[in-house]
C-alpha cells in the first residue's frame, strides 16, 4: 500500500474524488464478504488515499501486489497460478494491513483504527468500482486564476534570496510551504492539491530555456490538481493559478523553453499538456496500450515525467506498460512520441551529470532502466536489489569505478551503485560497482557534488526505530559512517533529503505521519561537512519532499 500516513478518515478531498467513484455503491452479496453502505464509502475513500498508488485503482497491482478478489496468471511456461484477496481471507488481510511487510509495505496500525483496518480488509475482497473518464472540457472548467499574468512582478517583491528558497510538500494537509533557506523562516503555507506528490520548477535548458529558471514552480496533487507558484511574489500572492487534469495523479514537468507544462495521471491513464503561463489545458493523450509482455493494459498509469535537459522533449514513464515515452513538444499539434520498451513497473528516476542519460527504476523487475535521450532509445538495464526507488537520485565519483549513480530500495535495506560514464569508461558503464547494506528499505538517496557523503533514508521498514533513522555513506570507502536518529516521537519517520544552494547543509524531514494534520512536523538541518545537527524548522504539516530552487533548476544531483 502507498505510504500516505494520515490518522482517521475524516479528511475530505476536493470534489474531484467525489466524482471519481461517487456513483459506485456497495455491492450486495447473498454470501461472502459485505459492508454497509457507509463503511463501503469510507473504505473506498481510504483505499484511494492510502492504497491505490501502489496497487492501482482497479487493484491489478504494480509496485504493490494484485488486490483483486480473484486473479489468474499465466507464466511463460504456460503454468497458470491463481490467488486473490478472497483466498487470503479476512483475518490474514487484517494482519497484513496492520503490521505491514518487510518487502516494502509499511504498517498501518498507527494510521488507521482497528475498525478501519477491518473494513479495509473486507473492502478489498469486494469487486473494485471502476472510475469515470475526464474530458478536456471538464479540465478547463476547473481552472482558476488568482493573479493575472499582466500583474506578475518584473522583479522579486520580497528582497530575499529566492534562489535559496525551499519549496516543501506538506502532504496530508494539502499544502506547500515556502521556506527561506538563509533565515530558516517559513514564509507561507500555500493551499494546493491533496497529498502533493512532486513539485517541479522551470529549469536551465541547453536549447531554449525560460526566463529566470527556478522562478515558477508547479505542483501535482494526488487529486489531479496542478497549482502554479511564483516565488517573486510576496508570500500572500505566490499562488497564481490552478487547474485539475485528473482524479488521481502523480507528476508534472515544465518544457525546457518554459512554454508548456505536462501533467501525468494515474486515473484516467493519460497525460495532459497545458499552457505554462495560463494553465489552460491544451491536449490530452491516453496512455492505455500494450505492455512489454504483449498484453493490453487499461490502467497504464503515468508514474513520472521529466524534462530532458538537452532535448526538446519530456520523458513520460508509463508504469504498467514498461515503456518510456519520449514526447517531443516542438509541435504539440503533431506530437512525436518515441515509445521505448524496457521493464515493469517504471516509477521514478534521475539524469546522469551530462543530462543525456536517464536512469529510472523498474520496481517489479528489480532493474534500473537507462534511456539515451539523444538517440531516444534504450541504453541499458541494470540488475539491482528488490524494488529500486531512487527518488531524485544521486550521482557521485567513486575511487574505483569513477562516475557512479545509486538507488535505495523499497524491498530491502540495500543501496545499489553502478557505473554511469559510457564516454569515459565504456567497458564499465551500466555495470554494478558495489552494494551497501543498510538497516532497512528506503525511499530516497541524495548527495551533492561538493559533499563527501551520500545520504539514504529507511522509511519503508516497519520497525519505528529504523524508520526514524537515516544512514550516511562515505563516497571514499562505500561504508556507512554514521546512523542519525531524526526523531523518537511515536508515529513519526525520517524521510527525504535536500541540500541547500551551496551544498553546505542537508535538510531531512521529520514526518509526523501519525498526526499529519497538526503542525507538528519538522525539518532537521545538518552541517553537510561535520554531519552535526544545526537547527530544526518547526510548525510544518507532514513535511515530506523538499526542493531547493538553485539545486533543482540547475539539475544538481
Amino acid at each position: 500500500m502507498l505510504q500516505n500516513k494520515r490518522r482517521g478518515s475524516g479528511y475530505a478531498l476536493a470534489a474531484g474524488f467525489a466524482m471519481l467513484l461517487g456513483s459506485a455503491a456497495a455491492p450486495a452479496f447473498a454470501e461472502g464478504p459485505s459492508l454497509s453502505e457507509e463503511a463501503f464509502e469510507r473504505s473506498k475513500q481510504l483505499y484511494f488515499e492510502q492504497c491505490a498508488g501502489c496497487h492501482g485503482v482497479l487493484r491489478k497491482g504494480a509496485t504493490g501486489k494484485n488486490l483483486e478478489p480473484h486473479w489468474k496468471k499465466k507464466g511463460k511456461d504456460g503454468t497458470v497460478t491463481e490467488g486473490g484477496t478472497l483466498q487470503l481471507g479476512q483475518e490474514r488481510l487484517e494482519k497484513i494491513i496492520a503490521w505491514g511487510t518487510e518487502g516494502g509495505m509499511n504498517n498501518f496500525s498507527e494510521i488507521l483504527s482497528e475498525q478501519e483496518i477491518k473494513d479495509m480488509a473486507t473492502y478489498i475482497m469486494l469487486e473494485p468500482p471502476k472510475p469515470p473518464e475526464m474530458s478536456l472540457a471538464q479540465m478547463r472548467e476547473t481552472r482558476k486564476v488568482y493573479v493575472e499574468e499582466k500583474d506578475y512582478p518584473t522583479k522579486p517583491m520580497h528582497g530575499r534570496n529566492w534562489e535559496n528558497f525551499f519549496v516543501v510538500i506538506e502532504r496530508d494537509a494539502g499544502k506547500v510551504a515556502v521556506i527561506d533557506g538563509d533565515t530558516k523562516e517559513v514564509l507561507v503555507h500555500i493551499p494546493t492539491g491533496y497529498a502533493v506528490h512532486v513539485i517541479k520548477a522551470s529549469e536551465h535548458h541547453k536549447l531554449a530555456e525560460p526566463e529566470n529558471p527556478g522562478r515558477f514552480w508547479y505542483t501535482m496533487g494526488r487529486d489531479g490538481k496542478m497549482t502554479k507558484i511564483d516565488l517573486w511574489q510576496t508570500p500572500d500572492k505566490m499562488l497564481v493559478s490552478e487547474v485539475t487534469v485528473a482524479y488521481d495523479a502523480r507528476d508534472v514537468a515544465v518544457s525546457g523553453d518554459g512554454k508548456y507544462i505536462i501533467g501525468g495521471a494515474y486515473w484516467p491513464p493519460h497525460f495532459v499538456i497545458s499552457d505554462a503561463v495560463t494553465m489552460e489545458p491544451l491536449k490530452v493523450v491516453s496512455t492505455r496500450g500494450v505492455n512489454v509482455d504483449g498484453d493490453y493494459v487499461e490502467e497504464s498509469r503515468v508514474a513520472a515525467i521529466y524534462t530532458t535537459p538537452n532535448e526538446p522533449t519530456w520523458l513520460v514513464a508509463v508504469k504498467e506498460l514498461g515503456q518510456m515515452w519520449q514526447v517531443d513538444y516542438s509541435d504539440i499539434d503533431n506530437l512525436r512520441i518515441d515509445k521505448i520498451d524496457s521493464a515493469k513497473f517504471l516509477h521514478d528516476g534521475f539524469f546522469d551529470p551530462t543530462g543525456r542519460y536517464f536512469q529510472i527504476a523498474a520496481n517489479a523487475s528489480n532493474k534500473m532502466v537507462v534511456v539515451d535521450t539523444k538517440e531516444r532509445k534504450l541504453e541499458a538495464m541494470i540488475d539491482v536489489a528488490a524494488l529500486p526507488h531512487p527518488g531524485p537520485g544521486a550521482n557521485w565519483n567513486d575511487p574505483k569505478c569513477g562516475p557512479v549513480a545509486g538507488t535505495t530500495h523499497l524491498g530491502v535495506g540495500t543501496v545499489s551503485v553502478w557505473s554511469n560514464d559510457p564516454a569515459g569508461r565504456p567497458d564499465e558503464a551500466w555495470k554494478k560497482c558495489y552494494e551497501v547494506e543498510t538497516d532497512g528499505p528506503g525511499l530516497f538517496i541524495r548527495t551533492h557534488p561538493d559533499s563527501k557523503y551520500v545520504w539514504a533514508d529507511q522509511t519503508k521498514h516497519p520497525d519505528p526505530e529504523i524508520q526514524q533513522a537515516v544512514q550516511v555513506i562515505s563516497k571514499e570507502t562505500g561504508e556507512i559512517v554514521k546512523t542519525i536518529t531524526i526523531t523518537e516521537t511515536e508515529g513519526n519517520a525520517a524521510v527525504h533529503f535536500e541540500f541547500n544552494a551551496d551544498g553546505s547543509e542537508v535538510w531531512v524531514s521529520n514526518w509526523n505521519m501519525g498526526d499529519s494534520l497538526a503542525p507538528n512536523g519538522e525539518i532537521v538541518v545538518f552541517d553537510a561537512e561535520t554531519l552535526e545537527e544545526k537547527t530544526r524548522i518547526k510548525g510544518l504539516y507532514a513535511p515530506t519532499g523538499k526542493f531547493n530552487v538553485h539545486i533543482r533548476s540547475n539539475h544538481v544531483t
